[in-house]
């Protein structure tokens, strides 16, 4: 198999190379979903997420097992279990209609294959998942782009942080502690705030709640010590992307994290036990188990007895617009991005790390 460099023709596919049964349970739309293409939906048990496909995104899946210049990636992408074909759905007449995903319709030609990624549900794990999508890169538009898309996303890679920062902050949502419900920041936001305010965007995300006051944010004793092991990842996919030579546009670094302050706690916990370790590296055992509960319509008892694991993961995704350049070096532009969200997180590390020294008292 080979990863063909920036084709938009379909990669050939046999039945023997897939990956997941011709039928999979009944879907639904995905709950948490704070940036990227609508349509996106997930198994009845949320813990398989299926997604309409771009032949080069699934070249690139299929491709980052079968090439080792692409294997530092590996890591770092969510489990790639397959493709599925959509087969549309029967209408009162008997008629079977090959639809495009719902919310998809005005971009039919775009996702006019029948085909979908099965991937792992990243959220699944979480009961409370704060989500943050991160769009990398100061590049906006490929390389056989029209002039006018070219004009088009230069204008918008100079008026928000894309261009000087090599990041946008597409959308997040943080979990509201009085309700237990997301609150969700959209694309909007992202699109116009100046880099000045990154920091602030950043303390949004990550939010403290003291003594069980605020509406939102962990205590800062357990957030602090999860800020410095998801900083250490993000430092990882940092080191990974310096080793490829790809060409990665409209892609994102999305991290997720524990909001319930217990499983949080667990999940710092957890971290201590297994040291030098990432999100990525969670034992068999603990998905398989994790993938036998519920999904988004759970009740809490249900939740709370999901296994403790990792408080946190972080991951590259959207690869519809990503190729190979040999010989011509790593991305820039994307880390550039990956860059400066280290440099905002080691930021808000401090700030937390602050809050948790004692306050002097003034006679």
């Amino acid at each position: 198999m080979q990863f063909l460099p920036h084709t938009k023709s379909p990669s050939p596919r046999t039945p023997s190379e897939s990956t997941t049964p011709s039928t999979i349970s009944p879907s639904q739309p995905l709950a948490h979903q704070v940036g990227g293409h609508e349509g996106v939906q997930t198994t009845a048990d949320g813990s398989l997420l299926i997604k309409p496909t771009l032949p080069l995104e699934l070249t690139f899946y299929q491709s980052v097992t079968a090439i080792p210049a692409l294997a530092p990636l590996q890591p770092w992408i969510p489990q790639f279990l397959g493709t599925l074909r959509l087969e549309g759905q029967r209408t009162a007449e008997g008629e079977v209609v090959q639809g495009v995903p719902s919310g998809l319709e005005e971009q039919q030609d775009e996702y006019s294959i029948p085909c979908c990624l099965v991937l792992e549900n990243l959220s699944h794990p979480f009961l409370r998942p704060n989500i943050l999508d991160v769009k990398l890169g100061t590049v906006l538009y490929d390389e056989d782009a029209t002039a006018e898309k070219r004009a088009r996303m230069e204008i918008t890679a100079r008026s928000t942080t894309s261009h000087k920062t090599g990041i946008r902050l597409t959308g997040f949502q943080v979990y509201d502690n009085t309700t237990a419900k997301p609150i969700t920041t959209p694309k909007s936001y992202g699109k116009s705030i100046t880099p000045a305010d990154l920091p602030t965007g950043i303390a949004c995300v990550f939010p403290t709640a003291f003594d069980g006051a605020g509406t939102s944010g962990l205590p800062a004793h357990t957030l602090s010590p999860m800020l410095d092991t998801l900083t250490d990842a993000v430092r990882a996919v940092r080191d990974a992307v310096a080793s490829v030579e790809i060409r990665m546009v409209g892609g994102s670094l999305l991290v997720l994290y524990e909001a319930e302050w217990d499983r949080a706690a667990e999940g710092v916990e957890w971290l201590k036990a297994h040291p030098g370790q990432f999100a990525e590296e969670e034992d068999e055992d603990e998905d398989e188990d994790e993938e036998e509960g519920e999904g988004e319509g759970e009740g809490e008892d249900d939740e709370m007895s999901k296994k403790a694991g990792p408080p946190f993961v972080v991951k590259l995704i959207d690869f519809a617009h990503t190729w190979l350049k040999p010989g011509e070096g790593p991305d820039e532009g994307v880390l550039k991005g990956l860059d400066t969200l280290i440099e905002l997180l080691d930021g808000r590390r401090e700030e937390v790390r602050a809050s948790l020294q004692p306050r002097s008292h003034t006679a």
